[in-house]
């Protein structure tokens, strides 16, 4: 087979999101039920099995034990799947657990998966988790100031998303705003033979306050500085939004998010 210019098959698959049964639902135009909410979910690679988080009451971080007993409970009432994002037990400055088959994700994909098979998994693409100073991705200086190294970021992010794929993985869902990340992980995940994975993009992230409670949950806030280079300007012409996901879809995206919905 042919490369082909992003845009056009095999980059794009329209049968990626006809694959697998639970995705098919999530897709559907119309249908009012449970099965079309998704629960995020926070893992910690640690043993106590619930961490509260204090900005969210009534929610916690999981160990991996209580991860499967949430799933199982998830699964009985019925909900459409999960989105995982993990808490690895080290950071370090290029995020090394979220590219490691024995990282806290690739374990937390796995677990959910043996003890609830058809449960339809979403994983977090991104570094922001993992790397010590809690941004998304390699840091350079090359231009003058302490920046996220766009292009070192892309095959990282390619080799993040193979490595939850292999576990088993339904979905993948980059959140880091990194010009050309879709391109680079449809790539990845095709080359791997993993073909047959949607990509759920964050293709118009915003940079928002409403993230706080989040980056509490996710241990993930920037440790210098905010992500404003790359997460979208609220202010900016609604053009610019139009045009990250055109982009996106054109490198091989199956579903786009905006986030957050509201202002």
């Amino acid at each position: 087979m042919q490369p082909a210019e992003h845009g056009t098959f095999p980059t794009v698959r329209m049968r990626r999101l006809r694959y697998n049964p639970q995705v098919r639902r999530l897709v559907r135009s119309v249908e009012l039920s449970p099965r079309r909410w998704i629960l995020p979910l926070f893992v910690h690679a640690g043993d106590e099995p619930r961490r509260p988080i204090a900005s969210m009451p009534g929610h916690a971080q999981l160990s991996l034990d209580a991860l499967v007993s949430e799933v199982r409970e998830i699964a009985n009432l019925g909900l459409g799947g999960v989105l995982l994002f993990g808490i690895p037990a080290e950071k370090d400055h290029v995020g090394s657990d979220a590219t490691s088959e024995n990282g806290i994700i690739a374990r937390a994909v796995r677990a959910v998966k043996d003890a609830v098979p058809d449960l339809l998994v979403i994983t977090d693409v991104c570094f922001c988790e993992y790397t010590d100073h809690g941004h998304c991705g390699p840091l350079s200086e090359c231009t003058g100031r302490v920046d996220v190294d766009n292009d070192a970021t892309l095959p990282l992010l390619g080799k993040q998303a193979v490595v939850h794929a292999a576990a088993g993985a339904d979905i993948v869902a980059p959140s880091g705003m990194m010009d050309g990340m879709i391109g680079a992980i449809r790539t990845a995940l095709d080359e791997a033979g993993f073909s047959h994975v949607p990509i759920m993009s964050y293709a118009a992230k915003y940079a928002s306050s409403f993230y706080g409670p989040f980056r509490d949950a996710a241990e993930s806030a920037p440790q210098f500085g905010d992500r404003r280079s790359y997460q979208m300007d609220p202010a900016a012409a609604p053009g610019e939004a139009l045009r990250e996901v055109e982009l996106d879809l054109a490198e091989g995206a199956d579903m786009i998010m905006v986030k957050p919905a509201l202002p």
